[in-house]
Formats: C-alpha cells, sequence, structure tokens
C-alpha cells in the first residue's frame, strides 16, 4: 500500500491519525470517457486500443471483468493482471520482494503486458510522470493516446454497457444491458447506499484505526446488508427490477469476498453472509454464471488481504477457508444473458 507524490512511489500506509481513526478512500484521478455511441463524446470505442489492469483480489476490479465478460469483450479489450500479494512497491506485476522463499510466479498473475513493467506504479508515472496519489485497479489504458483513460470501476462498467454495442456480434452484447435507462435512477439509489455502506463499507471497519471509527462504520454495514436482503425478498430475489443489473453484480463482488475474508480480517463478524439466505441465494446464483464464476479467483482473494495488510495481519498467515461456496437452489432460475 503507498502513494505517488510529484511521480516518485513512496511505501505509505493510510494516515488515519489524521481522521479520528476513520479510513476515507481517496477519489479517483483519471475520468475521461469512452463515446456510449459512434460519434457521441468521448473517446472512440475501438476494438484492441484500450487495455485493463487489474487484481483479481480486487471487488473494484473485480466488477470490470465481469462487464468485459458478460458484454464479450474479451476480444476488444486485452488484461494484465497483477500479483495479489501487495509489498512495498504496491501492486507489482511478479512476485514482491518480501515474498522471499515464496518469490515464485503466482498463478493467474501475467504480468505486463504492453510494457514489461515490475510494478503499477510505473504505469501511472507514464501517464503522468508527475502524478500525486494512490495507485490502484482497474486501469484503463488508451494504447493509441499512451495514457490512462479512466481508474474509477463505476465510470468503466457503464462505458462497457454501451460503449462497444455497435460493433456487435463481433464484439458486444447489446441484448445485455446492465443498467437500462428506465431503472437508472433506481439503480443509481441503490448503488449510492450500497457502496457507502457496504463496498466501501468494509473497508471503513477494516481499516479503522479506533473503536469508535470502526463501531461507526460497521453497525451501519450490517443495517445496509439487512436492507439488501428485505430488498432481495421483495423483488423476485434482484435488487432492481426483477432481473439482474447493475446493482446486484456491485453488491455480489462484496459479498463474494465476505466470509472469505471481511468476516475475519476485517472484523465484520456480526453474522457471515451465509446466515442471510437472500444474499446467499443471489451470491450462488450469480456464480452459478460461468461468465461470472471464472472472474473469481479464491486464492488471489484470500491471498491478497491476508498477506498484504501487515498492519492487520503482520504474520501473514493465510487461512484456507471457508471451504464450501455457497450452493444455489435449483428453483431459482438463470439470469438472462442476451
Amino acid at each position: 500500500m503507498g502513494v505517488m507524490i510529484d511521480g516518485v512511489w513512496h511505501d505509505r500506509w493510510y494516515d488515519t491519525a489524521k481522521t479520528g481513526g476513520r479510513f476515507e478512500r481517496e477519489a479517483s484521478h483519471f475520468r475521461d470517457r469512452l463515446a456510449i455511441e459512434p460519434g457521441g463524446e468521448g473517446l472512440p470505442a475501438e476494438p484492441g486500443r484500450y487495455h485493463l489492469y487489474v487484481s483479481l483480489a480486487c471487488p473494484w476490479a473485480h466488477r470490470t471483468l465481469i462487464w468485459r465478460r458478460l458484454k464479450r469483450l474479451e476480444g476488444a479489450i486485452s488484461v494484465s493482471v497483477v500479483d495479489p500479494r501487495m509489498g512495498g512497491a504496491g501492486w507489482t506485476f511478479g512476485a514482491p520482494a518480501e515474498a522471499g522463499d515464496e518469490a515464485v510466479p503466482f498463478a493467474g498473475a501475467t504480468g505486463d503486458a504492453l510494457f514489461g513493467n515490475r510494478a503499477l506504479h510505473e504505469v501511472y508515472a507514464r501517464a503522468n510522470p508527475s502524478y500525486s496519489g494512490r495507485v490502484t485497479v482497474p486501469v484503463l489504458w488508451d494504447r493509441l493516446r499512451g495514457t490512462i483513460v479512466n481508474n474509477e470501476s463505476a465510470e468503466i462498467v457503464r462505458m462497457f454497457d454501451h460503449a462497444f454495442d455497435h460493433l456487435a456480434p463481433k464484439h458486444g452484447n447489446p441484448g445485455l444491458i446492465l443498467c437500462p435507462d428506465e431503472l437508472r435512477d433506481e439503480i443509481d439509489a441503490v448503488n449510492a447506499d450500497v457502496y457507502d455502506r457496504i463496498n466501501n463499507g468494509v473497508y471503513k471497519a477494516g481499516f479503522a484505526t479506533t473503536q469508535a471509527a470502526y463501531e461507526a462504520a460497521v453497525v451501519p454495514l450490517f443495517e445496509a446488508l439487512d436492507r439488501m436482503e428485505a430488498r432481495l425478498a421483495d423483488g423476485q430475489g434482484w435488487l432492481v427490477g426483477g432481473r439482474m443489473t447493475e446493482a446486484d453484480l456491485r453488491l455480489f463482488t462484496t459479498l463474494v469476498r465476505f466470509d472469505p475474508v471481511y468476516h475475519g480480517h476485517f472484523k465484520c463478524n456480526l453474522r457471515r453472509i451465509a446466515d442471510y439466505p437472500m444474499l446467499t441465494a443471489l451470491t450462488a446464483r450469480l456464480l452459478a454464471v460461468p461468465a461470472i464464476r471464472e472472474t473469481v479467483d479464491d486464492a488471489h482473494i484470500r491471498w491478497h488481504y491476508y498477506w498484504s495488510h501487515t498492519t492487520i495481519n503482520p504474520t501473514r498467515v493465510v487461512p484456507l477457508g471457508p471451504a464450501e461456496p455457497p450452493r444455489l437452489d435449483p428453483s431459482w432460475p438463470a439470469p438472462a444473458l442476451d
């Protein structure tokens, strides 16, 4: 975990002393857009032009991988995957120096397919030699302009939802719109609740350094999970519109990490997701979709959090469980994918 200051990398944890023990997430810095339709405002959606940098462990990057699969963009957008173990150099494309005897390539990590860089902060420096800020995933890179388009996952998935559909059937999936116009306001409202109290809420609880800051995060987290459980019960198993939407998938990337990591590592232990029937059913229902399940890497998830966060887990011992994924009730129909 670290930060760049005027283009120079510094290994630095979050300074919660300035915020009363609270974790406060920094806003994303790169916010260019792809044109939603040909000739529209933004960069043109061209196959082969854009590249994703991701971590299979990160819930924010995970969103973009799900959209890339569901929207059939594998042939249009290439990917580089960082090693899940984050050491003093931040996200790296090979084993971090701190791995010692375990310094072997981690299965599923790919290296930097574009530049052969050792660390992701080198990609940020290439985009802006005087960059100051956190070095995060996902990163959407523009090969043509040689810079970062966007590093805000919420905006990247909205672009992916439409921008490449004019290239179908070779690229894109216009039959699947995850944020349709008629549901956008409701999806945005659910997303706002889920982001603040659940997606980011687990980090606010886990990275808190005072009891008061922890409790101020963990109680609203479970109140929000209770609301989502009730909403799923009232909405035919989906959060909005009686069908799979962006809202379900944005919640899913936290749910699938909750019992293996957030419950113990981040002290979010008032309940497990396994204790919520509807949230468990949603998780299992989405995991049953091959295009989604293939984006989930349990080893990357466990190893990233438990190995990387030495302020929380100084021994770097990585637990083996839980062993059983959520099981799908066969009475639940699969989501429509086109």
